[in-house]
């Protein structure tokens, strides 16, 4: 880290909320060159939200600090290193080998019945069916990720459930979580308890497709924005 970043990181640090900080400050890298300083961003959330909200902020210190010219994209320094599952194997309910002990944080089975050929098409959701259907046949490439939002009974969560059992078709052995929102919630606040909170990481960063229903359960809970936040950033990077 260069001198002058570090000098900037650390005037954030003290201007900023402690959860600001550690989710749109700390994921960057800095990278000094003769044309400047570039930020390196782990996606486009980060950027957009930096360029948004802390970008001319950042620019006013470097420039009190010598006057180097900031850009931010997306990239890093170096690999990204994943770590190695745990070699004790389990299963949880969608029958996926899972590090030891971690079973219980996946979600509900997927509803058979909910599939694509059983699915009732019209205008209100043929977009919606062709995206779905584009992201199970290209998962971690096409639109991703996939956000639905639609009125009630249009057919969101039997999308969900189609995506889910056509990436099992094509990869039976692909570790797939369906789940509520809540359920989300629920499983980190338990594991927050027994100080299983790494287990409960390593399982949702470690599945292929992650479908959650009812997203705006999230709304309000800041601990729990924060921790799909990290989940969210390891499966975009993971594709």
């Amino acid at each position: 880290m260069s001198a002058t970043w570090s000098r900037c990181v650390g005037a954030l640090e003290h201007e900023l909320p402690e959860q600001q900080f550690n989710t749109w400050v700390k994921p960057l890298q800095a990278v000094e060159s003769g044309a400047g300083l570039r930020l390196l961003a782990p996606n486009r959330f980060v950027v957009d939200w930096v360029r948004s909200n802390l970008l001319s902020r950042i620019e006013s210190l470097l420039l009190a600090d010598g006057g180097l010219p900031v850009s931010i994209e997306i990239g890093s320094r170096g690999p990204v290193v994943v770590p190695a599952a745990e070699p004790a194997p389990a299963h949880g309910s969608f029958g996926a080998a899972l590090p030891a002990r971690a079973a219980e944080f996946f979600g509900v089975p997927l509803n058979p019945n909910f599939t694509f050929a059983s699915f009732i098409e019209g205008k209100s959701n043929h977009f919606a069916k062709a995206a779905a259907f584009q992201v199970a046949e290209n998962p971690g490439s096409a639109y991703n990720p996939l956000f639905i939002y639609g009125g009630v009974g249009l057919g969101k969560t039997h999308l969900m459930h189609a995506i889910g059992h056509l990436i099992r078709e094509r990869n039976p052995g692909a570790r797939i979580a369906y789940l509520h929102s809540e359920r989300f919630v629920s499983d980190m606040v338990r594991a927050l308890q027994h100080n299983r909170i790494n287990e409960f990481k390593n399982t949702y960063r470690s599945l292929h497709a992650l479908l959650i229903d009812d997203i705006q359960f999230f709304a309000g809970k800041d601990r729990s924005q924060e921790e799909f936040f990290h989940t969210f950033n390891a499966l975009i990077e993971g594709q």
